[in-house]
């Protein structure tokens, strides 16, 4: 089953963004399949719904497709993410703040949860919103009003909220890094999307929308894969960027191909051994896609927003330890503990110099 949330017959812009430009939902596969059934159930109601599965699955598509079958369709869909922002702007980002409130706020402006009221908004990357956050936003799905920064006056929201999530929020809410009163609130509803990996049977009809779509804005004649091409990509890869890999890889092939005919040779793809399995990722091919993916986006301050990502997710997986996230990044504590300040995971205080290493000790080799 086709569905989408744009005309068949609408151009596609070329400098539209890839999110608005891969506007379609494939139900092909068995487990595609049981997905839609499920939104059929949910999107009817009023509840928080809690979207998982790995990055490039299609969340903010599902998300779009349940506010396109609920009674809030003819409402307003925004789509936050909520790694995007500092943790200085990320209140007023979601709540609004008066005129005068800090320093540039030079005038009122309301915040998503205002500008999406009657509507649905949708959160990605929640896991990413900060600890004090969290307790704030609890509040306005509690309380369903929001106060802006330097106002007193609560202002009544009516919103649907989808989140959605590619890290484990179970293991974030044991680690302290989620708050469990949060998780509850968030999942009255869930929906997990399974990889594309395992669910092949969407992968030709998502693989022949990008045809059509790329092949649309190239001006290319009836762009095709040959036989080979196709078993390739349907058998012969693990897709770990999932619908965003496979839409980057067409665009590739196309551009490259002879004769709009995709061989496998145009696809860019590793190359399975006789046994048919997939050789090992290319972890620099792969970051290289994920950047493109955020270039055709265009999002604002986006070297900054990559540099404060990167340095964030280092602390953490380093256990918020500055001289081990020094060591794994390849530079010097100062400038580490510099950009965490900038980036807010630190306060100025003498407090963040005498943080205690606490490197991870390798297994020791049995004698």
């Amino acid at each position: 089953m086709f569905l989408s949330t744009a005309s068949n017959r609408e151009r596609i812009s070329p400098t539209a963004s890839v999110d608005m430009r891969a506007t379609a939902l494939f139900f092909e596969d068995p487990k595609s399949k049981l997905i839609l059934d499920r939104i059929q159930l949910i999107a009817p109601s009023t509840a928080n719904v809690l979207i998982t599965g790995e990055t490039g699955t299609g969340k903010e598509l599902v998300a779009r497709h349940l506010h396109a079958l609920s009674p809030r369709a003819k409402n307003p869909f925004l789509a936050v993410n909520c790694g995007a922002f500092s943790e200085t702007l990320v209140e007023s980002e979601l709540f609004g703040h008066e005129r005068g409130s800090f320093t540039g706020a030079s005038v009122a402006r309301a915040g998503w949860f205002e500008a999406a009221s009657g509507g649905t908004l949708f959160l990605d990357e929640i896991g990413d919103l900060p600890l004090p956050m969290q307790v704030k936003f609890l509040r306005v799905l509690q309380e369903r009003q929001v106060v802006r920064i330097g106002s007193r006056t609560p202002v009544p929201v009516d919103v649907r909220v989808i989140a959605a999530t590619n890290v484990n929020l179970e293991e974030a809410v044991a680690g302290g890094r989620f708050r469990e009163d949060l998780y509850y609130r968030l999942q009255v509803a869930t929906l997990e999307i399974p990889p594309l990996r395992d669910r092949r049977g969407d992968i030709y009809p998502l693989a022949r929308h990008f045809l059509r779509m790329y092949g649309e804005r190239l001006r290319l004649d009836e762009p095709a894969l040959s036989d080979e091409a196709l078993d390739l990509l349907m058998k012969h890869h693990s897709w770990p960027g999932n619908i965003r890999e496979l839409e980057n890889v067409i665009h590739h092939a196309l551009l490259v191909c002879r004769e709009n005919l995709v061989r496998p040779e145009d696809l860019r793809l590793s190359s399975p051994n006789a046994r048919g399995a997939v050789a090992p990722s290319d972890p620099e091919r792969e970051l290289r896609d994920a950047l493109l993916a955020l270039f055709e986006k265009e999002p604002p301050n986006l070297y900054a927003s990559i540099e404060a990502a990167v340095m964030k997710t280092a602390y953490e997986f380093c256990n918020r330890n500055q001289l081990q996230t020094a060591r794994l990044l390849g530079i010097s504590r100062n400038i580490v503990r510099a950009r965490l300040i900038q980036c807010g995971r630190l306060g100025t205080g003498t407090n963040a110099l005498v943080e205690p290493p606490t490197p991870r000790v390798p297994a020791q080799p049995a004698r």
